[in-house]
Formats: C-alpha cells, sequence, structure tokens
C-alpha cells in the first residue's frame, strides 16, 4: 500500500494536520531506509528486532528521547495502518515501550507580565502590527501556524472572532476580546495597507515589510525582541502565549471543555495538564467564600 495511502489515513480519519502527517512519512522513510542498510528492502518484513535496532541507533546518534518517541509512534501508527487495511499479522513494535522522558516545565505569564508586555510595541508600521500579533496570540490562545495561516477573510472584526480551519482538526471559532479587536482593527486600517502596496493581492492577515506573509521564524524574532524588552526571565514564545491563555482562562472561572474547544484539543488531557495551575486560585476562593473554611 502506498504512502499516499498513509497520508489519506492520517489526514482523513485520524484528522492529523498535514505538517504531522509528513512528518510520519518522513519517519517511515527514515526508517525505510534504515532497514535496506539491514538488507530488509520491505517494511512489511521487519521484526521486532529491527525496530529496536533502529532505535538503539537513534540513541547512539544522540536523538533526544523526545525525537525517538515521536519515530517510534509513527512507526506504530504506521503498521497499525497496515494491519487495519490490508490485514498485516505481525506488527514488529508490539512490546517495545517508549523511552521514558521527563516533562518539561510549563511556562506561562502572569497577568502582569502579559499587561507589561502588550504595552510595548509603539505606533509605527511594525509597532501596529506586533501589538494585533501579541494581542491576538493572547486574546485567543491559537497556534503559531494558525496566526501565520491566517487570511483577512478569517477574522470578523465586526462581530469579533476569527474562524480556524480544520487543518489542526475540527474547525473552530473563537472570540475576540476588545483590546485584540482595537488592535487588529488598528493594525489593518493604518499598517497593512502600507505593508501591502507591492503586493496589494496579499490575503494573509499579518505580512512582514516584504508584503509577504509572516514566517515562523519572523514570528520567533519578533515575540523574542518584545520578551527580551520586557525582561522576561523565560523566552518569549508562541506557546508560552497559548499556555498563558489557557492558565488564565482556567484561574478565571472557565470549564475545561469549553477551553479543549478554543484551544482545538483532540484529547481534553491536552488541555487538563493545565488545571494544575488553578489549585493555588480554587484555595484562595474556598477560603474566602466558605463560611467554615
Amino acid at each position: 500500500m502506498s504512502a499516499d495511502n498513509f497520508l489519506t489515513y492520517l489526514t482523513k480519519e485520524k484528522k492529523a494536520a498535514v505538517n504531522t502527517a509528513q512528518a510520519y512519512e518522513r519517519d517511515i522513510e527514515h526508517f525505510a531506509q534504515f532497514l535496506s542498510r539491514r538488507g530488509v528492502y520491505e517494511l512489511t518484513q521487519a521484526s521486532n528486532a529491527d525496530v529496536v535496532a533502529f532505535l538503539m541507533a537513534l540513541k547512539a546518534q544522540g536523538r533526544s528521547k523526545s525525537t525517538v518517541n515521536r519515530k517510534l509512534a509513527s512507526i506504530r501508527t504506521y503498521y497499525n495502518f497496515m494491519q487495519k487495511k490490508t490485514g498485516l499479522a505481525y506488527n514488529p513494535t508490539e512490546n517495545i515501550k517508549s523511552p521514558k522522558i521527563e516533562k518539561k516545565k510549563l511556562e506561562f505569564l502572569s497577568i502582569e507580565q502579559v499587561e507589561a508586555l502588550l504595552c510595548l510595541p509603539d505606533q509605527t508600521q511594525k509597532g501596529l502590527r506586533d501589538r494585533a500579533i501579541l494581542e491576538l496570540l493572547y486574546a485567543t490562545g491559537i497556534r503559531a501556524s494558525e496566526l501565520i495561516e491566517m487570511s483577512c477573510d478569517d477574522i470578523n472584526l465586526r462581530l469579533g472572532f476569527l474562524t480556524c480551519s480544520a487543518e489542526h482538526g475540527r474547525a473552530r471559532i473563537i472570540p475576540i476580546g476588545r483590546p485584540a479587536r482595537e488592535a487588529a482593527e488598528l493594525y489593518l486600517q493604518q499598517s497593512r495597507p502600507l505593508l501591502i502596496r507591492n503586493h496589494p493581492q496579499e490575503k494573509h492577515f499579518f505580512v512582514n515589510f516584504h508584503g509577504q506573509p509572516v514566517t515562523r521564524q519572523g514570528l520567533w524574532k519578533i515575540l523574542k525582541e518584545y520578551g527580551e524588552a520586557a525582561g522576561l526571565d523565560i523566552n518569549l514564545t508562541p506557546q508560552v502565549l497559548r499556555n498563558s491563555f489557557a492558565v488564565h482562562m482556567l484561574q478565571n472561572g472557565a470549564d475545561v471543555k469549553s477551553l479543549q474547544e478554543l484551544m482545538g484539543h483532540e484529547d481534553i488531557s491536552a488541555t487538563q495538564v493545565y488545571l494544575a495551575f488553578t489549585k493555588n486560585r480554587i484555595k484562595d476562593v474556598y477560603d474566602r467564600a466558605h463560611p467554615r473554611a
């Protein structure tokens, strides 16, 4: 069965993002190359020992445990697909455990840090654009890729919402608060027309000084600049603002199910990791509200 069939399975049935599906495909190709060096020329002929040898080779190359886990997950998904679609009898990934990795510390900003950060952009073309970027990332909790790919048609400032396509899972509509709407409106009226003057047909909402879509590297550079200017003790990334959105929503009374919908998590366990940062808040509320606290 072809790689195209596997990609279709990932994107259509498993609802994986295109980038995720392509990463799985690269991992399978890497494994196939490793097998060929061992004299195994068909993926369906791989043994449990072949998979273990591949993982050990990755470790010997200094690959991180998270990378090894991802490669194993890709291979396991491929063989599950083959068993489901072709009746493949043997899955060489059976009984192979993923390496245990330490959980990364979840980094987020305090509300005071966010407020200070959002005051930094000035009224220049760049400042108006950057304020809109910061405000929208924090107001909606969208992913970096979703912000980069967002088109002018995806944002409705009059009604106050933006639409994220289904590429990262189910399509979802996310409300936009007043400050973010105002920042986006100013950018749209005063900055973006000047930035796209040589590319008037550009549809992406956020553009750089060449009038072309902001890139992932460009976005990270923008955030790094403001994080340093704010004197933050952590690197400011899109994920940090996404985390801040989630933690602050829960701390102020949002329920986990609603937050899951807003963030576009397929599995609610991905949303529940933020609950640990609300316990102190809940204790404070209990102490203030219960007559026998």
